[in-house]
């Protein structure tokens, strides 16, 4: 399907509205041109006999014909326009809406600051190519079939003098159009560069103090602020030449029909009126030629970033929704106990194997734990449970059901995951914390009572947490804002913060990946003593480089190179005097270096 067949359907859901903006914009222009046919009597009528009862009734006429023509001028510009930013509002939900289901692949090879550009700057261009450039394109459309009509009707010869250039209109036209369009396409292609740059630096502006690296980055951000520069201004180079030449062909029709006309009024072909009236409808005219080149550049830069952002939207989703029902294969979320089960889970991303052939079964209320080092597929095997990347079918089961035939709304209502490198909105401490909840838009309550009860469960999931005891610090407690992805916290409290939002959100399946590798001994040892309690109600899975956070999972698994090396309790694996043993001796010395 052609980008301009994808457009249609969004256009075509205002057709009403396009509809009546067309009838104001047809009024406005036909009254328009009905000011230069009063104008032709006026002069004519005058030339005989000039009264005052004459001169007040033209008068009047023109300037009823200004006001209503300006009535239906603002309706016209208000209906085009308008609809044009409510279709920039339905593409611009429907952007994001798609970009927030395209797999996480996708932005590991599409930077931030490229699909913010294709979400603003380009949909701004389809706005301007949708509403002005449609409004203008109708408008000097029926000036110029108009004009050129009422322009024969008082003297062919003369309108085709008028018309003899116009040929060189169509050819600067071609030749401009597309030059301006080819560059168009890179102007829209260095803006993204731009922003990804400006995105970049300030999203690591910490690294780059640290490093001091501000000079560099400034002088980064120079070079690509200059290309951009540079390719702007190689479009008003263009236009630059386009309009001028365009004047200068009017020019040649205006002249033209100054010499022929003046010898026609003379040899009394046409009357003074009709002539002014001929002069009028040219310089009408005119504007539909300059115009012309105008709405081009509207409909080329539009369609260079249609094509830009159709381009996103072609991307495949992450996963493929089975259905949306919440009560989809019969399972609903009330109903899920947690049992989890691994079969033979094989997974490759890009090509290379990053699991092999694991299998396992966790009964609900159990706690798997995965220990292995870096680089063994523990981050790649949680993240294949709330389908982040799809699993192959038939590979991983929640109470017998294989997680591909469940809706992702319920998936992941059931499987809570505290990821590695927590992310923090700019909100407070509780909204975060609230978010696996409800979202920002306020808690799915029906009244005060059921609210209250959220925000008690978010504070009871801080206090497990044990957010609670660096509450007191802050300055408004769990009010405080956190800033830009939590700036203000440390590595630490960003963890537990992720933690505690996992654990308000009361799923089935808590999956806490190296969730405490920031947190010091004495609070993980409070932590984990408040998660006993809680993950005796749901099923856990637990990774860590840490053998004190696993040792009491009812069943361990240690991954090398994506395969499962090792299983069983912590007892049974340190009797085995394999690398889980290794592990543990490990640490139990380090703990006693560190006491010594």
């Amino acid at each position: 399907m052609s980008p301009l067949a994808r457009l249609r359907p969004h256009v075509l859901r205002y057709r009403v509205q396009f509809a009546a903006g067309l009838v104001c914009l047809v009024l406005a222009t036909a009254l328009s041109l009905l000011g230069p046919w009063v104008l032709r009597f006026a002069i004519d009528d005058l030339s005989a006999d000039v009264t005052a009862a004459k001169l007040g009734r033209y008068a009047w006429a023109l300037l009823g014909l200004a006001l209503v023509g300006g009535v239906f001028r603002f309706l016209m510009r208000r209906i085009i326009v308008g609809v044009s930013r409510s279709i920039e509002y339905d593409l611009r939900n429907l952007f994001f809406d798609h970009v927030q289901r395209l797999p996480l692949a996708y932005f590991h090879a599409n930077r931030t600051g490229d699909l913010m550009s294709r979400a603003t700057n380009d949909l701004n261009a389809v706005r301007m190519m949708v509403g002005p450039a449609v409004m203008y394109m109708g408008n000097t459309s029926i000036v110029f079939v108009v004009s050129v009509t009422l322009m024969l009707s008082i003297d062919p010869g003369l309108t085709l003098a008028a018309l003899l250039p116009l040929p060189l209109v169509s050819v600067a036209v071609k030749r401009f159009g597309s030059a301006i369009y080819r560059q168009s396409e890179k102007i829209q292609a260095q803006l993204a560069t731009l922003s990804a740059v400006v995105q970049e630096s300030l999203a690591g502006v910490r690294v780059v103090r640290a490093y001091g690296r501000e000079a560099v980055e400034t002088e980064r951000f120079r070079r690509e602020n200059q290309e951009y520069l540079e390719r702007n201004a190689a479009v008003i180079r263009l236009q630059a030449l386009f309009y001028p030449s365009l004047a200068f062909i009017l020019g040649l029709a205006g002249l033209l029909v100054l010499w022929l006309g003046a010898r026609h009024v003379i040899d009394g072909r046409i009357t003074v009126g009709q002539f002014v009236q001929f002069n009028a409808y040219l310089v009408m005219l005119s504007w539909p030629m300059i115009a012309f080149g105008f709405v081009t550049n509207l409909f080329q830069r539009g369609m260079s970033s249609w094509q830009r952002m159709v381009d996103v939207l072609d991307a495949a989703p992450a996963v493929a929704e089975p259905d949306a029902s919440p009560t989809a294969c019969g399972v609903s979320v009330s109903e899920i106990t947690g049992r989890l089960e691994l079969r033979n889970l094989s997974f490759a991303y890009n090509g290379h194997p990053v699991l092999e052939g694991i299998s396992a079964t966790v009964e609900a209320g159990q706690t798997l734990a995965l220990v292995g080092p870096t680089g063994s597929g523990k981050s790649t095997l949680v993240s294949l449970l709330p389908r982040l990347f799809d699993p192959p079918r038939g590979t991983i089961f929640i109470d017998g059901t294989d997680i591909l035939d469940l809706p992702t709304s319920t998936l992941r209502r059931v499987v809570g995951v505290a990821p590695q490198e927590p992310f923090l909105f700019s909100r407070t401490v509780a909204e975060n914390v609230q978010f696996g909840v409800h979202g920002f838009d306020g808690p799915d309550a029906t009244d005060d009572s059921d609210a209250d009860s959220q925000v008690a469960v978010a504070h009871q999931a801080m206090a497990i947490a044990r957010l609670d005891k660096d509450l007191a610090a802050f300055p408004q407690g769990a009010d405080t804002r956190v800033g830009e992805r939590g700036v203000t916290l440390s590595g630490g409290q960003k963890q537990r913060t992720a933690l505690a939002r996992a654990l308000a959100a009361d799923p089935r399946i808590l999956v806490l990946d190296d969730v405490l590798s920031a947190v010091d001994a004495f609070t993980e040892d409070e932590i984990l003593r408040g998660l006993r309690d809680t993950t005796r109600r749901r099923t856990t899975v637990i990774v860590s480089h840490r053998i004190s956070t696993v040792r009491h999972a009812d069943l361990i698994l240690v991954l090398e190179a994506g395969r499962v090396v090792e299983r069983g309790t912590h007892d049974a694996l340190v009797s085995q005097g394999g690398h889980y043993a290794g592990l543990h001796r490990k640490q139990l010395l380090e703990l006693a270096l560190e006491g010594a």
